[in-house]
């Protein structure tokens, strides 16, 4: 009796050590959840701000554009211009509110000091990485429907491939979304996330063929578009839509998931780091 005691004595006192760590295992797997919380409540706060503004925009953009060239210009022969240009203009906002949202977030967050709080946490890298893309994909998202809901009514819209649709929004939006991640880690001053919103991430939208279609350039220009990412993403975007684009979907697919895999897997190594965030 006397060996057997001591050895029941160590397993029950170590059991509220096993407890605590499998408690903490738990938060940590939990805690992605309250960090997208708290993203997605960041951007509904403003929602008039993040949602709705970017839906006014997008919607000048079509009532200017398309009052201009409906009549002149025809797209694949029988879609008119008008019903080319929303689906463009959807995916335009999708992408480009899916970057504010990580980069503005994490940019405040630095400025302001309360970034430590997080750094506090147990949370991992992959949290962080999962929070920050999954709540940048759901504003993209609310925007997207949001700018297909105000612009539906100028033509006449059928979804041939609502698959691809999907699709191609949900990545583009994941895409972007760590975009503004390793754009957030970088910048240290709201100026650099500027220049890297102007500089880059809005020439390659606009030059996606958001306003037009590739075939209607030149040779020199046709082939440059093709380095382009975005363009992918707006093409087979629309594809679901017309169920015609310049370049095969799978084609589309296959260059965003290869941008998105690359990106993600450089903020995903930022964020193990601490790149910039941790002194």
């Amino acid at each position: 009796m006397s060996a057997v005691e001591p050895m029941q004595a160590t397993q029950v006192s170590s059991q509220p050590g096993a407890d605590t760590r499998n408690r903490v295992n738990a938060g940590c797997l939990q805690g992605w959840q309250t960090l997208f919380y708290k993203e997605v409540l960041r951007f509904w706060k403003v929602s008039f701000q993040t949602i709705a503004a970017p839906v006014l925009t997008a919607l000048l953009y079509l009532l200017i554009f398309g009052h201009v060239l409906e009549d002149h210009v025809k797209v694949y022969d029988r879609i008119s211009y008008t019903a080319f240009l929303i689906p463009g203009l959807v995916m335009m906002s999708v992408l480009q509110n899916a970057f504010a949202n990580s980069s503005s977030s994490l940019i405040q967050s630095k400025i302001t000091g309360n970034l430590i709080f997080l750094l506090l946490t147990p949370l991992s890298h992959w949290a962080w990485f999962v929070a920050y893309v999954g709540s940048s994909v759901l504003r993209g998202l609310v925007v997207g429907a949001g700018v297909m809901l105000v612009t539906v009514w100028f033509a006449d819209l059928t979804l041939v491939a609502p698959a691809w649709v999907l699709v191609f929004a949900v990545l583009g939006a994941a895409l972007l979304g760590a975009m503004g991640l390793i754009a957030g880690l970088w910048a240290e001053k709201f100026d650099q996330l500027a220049a890297f919103q102007n500089f880059l991430i809005m020439p390659m939208t606009f030059l996606s063929g958001v306003f037009y279609s590739l075939h209607t350039l030149p040779a020199f220009w046709q082939g440059l578009s093709h380095f382009n990412p975005f363009f992918y993403m707006i093409d087979g975007f629309r594809y679901g839509f017309f169920g015609v684009s310049d370049v095969s979907p799978w084609l589309s697919l296959g260059v965003v998931g290869v941008a998105l895999a690359l990106v993600g897997a450089l903020a995903v190594h930022l964020l193990r780091i601490g790149y910039k965030i941790r002194h």
